[in-house]
């Protein structure tokens, strides 16, 4: 079987506990407190394998754990930083968060490379907790938690032209005229049985790559078939070349096998069915009616809607060089960005719809806001980052911190205070 969806178990690392120690060295009046931070967790990364092209390596392991920081030890001594994880993946997978289905992550053009979960910060030890009033603070600060998450790995491949079609209409034998793909070839339905992918090289223009998918039936956007198993693979192209059996060798009707295909892809996704098409009218060379020309009636039927027809056959080669020169230049005028899914599923803003508890109080003229629910936030967002920044303001108003403050009293100007953190309050 073809491996091209996954679900699987990641989880961050937990940051390591602060510490919590005294100097008791000889010769050394009031030792102070020295008890050390603890290490980073590690992260949750997962990174684009040009070698990789299935996501069978998903298949039998399904939790993937990075590990936690180390914690804090005497004499300030910093735990060591976890390492991070790192998931190799083929590109053009998308990674879906898995109750939702939204996407998180698609691997594919500049994206080689994501972090999807943060591991959790250090804590830190009592030394940093030492002030004026309190020389012996006994109090270190825990590893910030980790982060976890079920996701579904989706493989979409990365072509620029989809071949679609009716089983046994000769698209493996085109990709096999037309690139250096060698996709098994034989008489008899759903041969192929995985998305193929292949090169077209020309000479004097532009080359492009094909993806041959699984042959669609009647009813595919509905399970039928094998083809809806492949459906998500045309999802990238930018035109689709529809291959059809001009020649009606399995007794069925060509154009109607045309609007047949055709529905099947307004079912699945009517912007996919949009996208530009070219008729390849293959097998040619099997043509014997005397009655009506099946290219004719093609062409009368399709071109007025503005769909090219090319009489081709895949077998002798006749017809492929004017269909591939005409798509190469077709390709020239679309957007030459590959089609990348925007990421919909933050998980970092799960913080913002977790209950956890809070407290607003005024100390000290200042409004401290503490609990578990900004221990938690503050453990895994890099404030430092303007992303994490815009996230840390949405967070406060989405939260409900902002309300609270206001409830409060609090006015423009006014000191904010969260753990280490301190910040004027601004409308």
């Amino acid at each position: 079987m073809f491996a091209d969806r996954a679900k699987i178990y990641i989880r961050s690392g937990k940051g390591g506990d602060g510490h919590a120690s005294f100097r008791r060295e000889l010769y050394v009046p009031n030792g102070g407190p020295d008890g050390g931070d603890g290490g980073r967790g590690g992260d949750v990364i997962f990174e684009v394998d040009k070698g990789l092209n299935t996501l069978a390596d998903f298949r039998h392991k399904r939790k993937f754990t990075a590990q936690d920081g180390e914690p804090g030890g005497k004499r300030r001594c910093h735990g060591k930083d976890a390492k991070d994880i790192v998931l190799k993946v083929p590109e053009g997978t998308i990674i879906r968060e898995a109750e939702t289905n939204k996407i998180i992550a698609d691997m594919s053009g500049d994206n080689t490379r994501q972090i999807v979960l943060k591991g959790g910060k250090g804590g830190l030890g009592n030394m940093h907790f030492a002030t004026a009033t309190m020389q012996v603070p006994k109090y270190a600060q825990p590893g910030k938690p980790a982060q976890e998450l079920w996701v579904n790995l989706e493989l979409k491949v990365i072509a620029d032209v989809g071949l679609v079609g009716f089983p046994n209409v000769g698209k493996s034998t085109f990709l096999s005229r037309v690139t250096n793909a060698q996709p098994k070839i034989a008489n008899y339905h759903f041969t192929t049985l995985t998305p193929n992918l292949g090169v077209v090289d020309l000479e004097g223009a532009k080359g492009f790559v094909i993806a041959d998918i699984p042959g669609l039936i009647e009813g595919a956007s509905e399970g039928v078939g094998l083809g809806h198993e492949f459906l998500r693979h045309v999802e990238r192209t930018k035109l689709m070349i529809h291959v059809v059996d001009a020649a009606g060798t399995e007794g069925r009707d060509p154009v109607d096998d045309i609007y047949k295909i055709n529905a099947e892809l307004k079912a699945y996704n009517e912007e996919i069915a949009s996208r530009p098409q070219v008729i390849a009218a293959n097998k040619i060379d099997l043509i014997y009616s005397e009655d009506e020309d099946p290219i004719e009636r093609l062409r009368s039927e399709f071109e007025p809607q503005g769909i090219k027809v090319f009489p081709i056959s895949g077998v002798t080669g006749e017809g492929l060089s004017d269909l591939l020169y005409y798509v190469s230049s077709e390709l020239q005028n679309m957007d030459e960005k590959p089609i990348v899914f925007e990421q919909e599923y933050f998980p970092e803003e799960e913080l913002i719809h977790i209950d956890l508890p809070y407290t607003v109080e005024i100390i000290d003229d200042m409004y401290v806001v503490e609990g578990s629910k900004i221990e938690k936030m503050l453990g895994y967002t890099n404030l430092d980052s303007e992303k994490g920044f815009a996230f840390f303001q949405k967070f406060l108003k989405e939260a409900g911190i902002l309300e609270k403050l206001e409830e409060a009293g609090i006015q423009e100007g006014d000191t904010v205070k969260m753990y280490g953190l301190q910040f004027e309050y601004y409308r």
